[in-house]
């Protein structure tokens, strides 16, 4: 009897032991887990209190005119030459036997001209491009140092002291809005004039155009001009198929257009 007695003690005695070890390593376990689950929380809740940046376009206001693209160029210190541009406007041309021309001269800087005789014109419209700021951006997932990234108020930016030059976001853009800058050898492209909206100003695109093509605004403000254009316009993004979540709209778009 006295034995078994003392098996029985030991039997519980690890038992205890046991239930006391995996409990506190299951604790040990979880506090972690808990820790980056607040954290993720707390991310969340610091998100919904910063804006979310987006940009509509009215092609059916656009004229052309170019300077949207002039304006970039001036703001952001833009190469002058004619291949440059972190925005800029193509004419579509669409003929009457179905043949689509899409010029850009110094990236619609000047303003476009016609080069297509009125009696060989089925259609013609003007489309600016830019950047489209990506909720899922190709470019960010392809940058190898994480130089390219999406800010808090949901613009793609990139960090100059961190890209190496490598150009395999300019190789994964679907929209062609970066290029190699020649000066600081890095990525470039439009950041919705960031220095600019941080401020509380307008990009500069948006500011001089002159027959109020492109409206800026917050997608979280209910009462934004940009959510406005919204709710009143059938609008449509670039390339929807590529499922990158654009947040650059466009008014009147053409299925044309590329």
């Amino acid at each position: 009897m006295g034995n078994e007695r003392k098996i029985n003690n030991r039997r519980k005695f690890f038992q205890t032991s046991a239930a006391l070890v995996g409990g506190t390593f299951l604790y040990s376990l979880a506090k972690p887990f808990e820790a980056f689950s607040k954290r993720k929380e707390d991310e969340k809740k610091d998100k919904v209190d910063f804006p979310l940046w987006g940009m509509g376009v009215d092609l059916e206001k656009c004229i052309g005119c170019g300077k949207c693209a002039e304006a970039c160029k001036i703001e952001n210190n833009v190469p002058k030459e004619p291949f440059y541009f972190r925005t800029w406007v193509e004419q579509y041309t669409v003929k009457n036997d179905g043949e689509v021309k899409i010029e850009s001269p110094n990236g619609g800087i000047g303003g476009l001209k016609q080069s297509v005789p009125d009696e060989d014109i089925f259609k013609s419209f003007m489309v600016p491009k830019l950047c489209n700021h990506c909720a899922k951006a190709p470019c960010v997932q392809a940058c190898p140092v994480g130089a390219t990234y999406i800010s808090p108020e949901g613009v793609v930016l990139v960090d100059e002291t961190y890209c190496i030059g490598c150009g395999y976001c300019i190789q994964a853009c679907p929209y062609g809005a970066r290029f190699m800058n020649p000066i600081t050898k890095v990525a470039d492209k439009c950041t919705f004039c960031y220095h600019r909206i941080t401020q509380g100003l307008q990009p500069a695109c948006v500011e001089v155009c002159p027959t109020d093509a492109r409206i800026f605004g917050d997608l979280r403000d209910k009462k934004s001009d940009l959510v406005a254009f919204l709710q009143k316009n059938p609008t449509q993004v670039l390339k929807p198929h590529l499922n990158t979540h654009s947040r650059v709209f466009y008014n009147g778009l053409s299925s044309e257009v590329k």
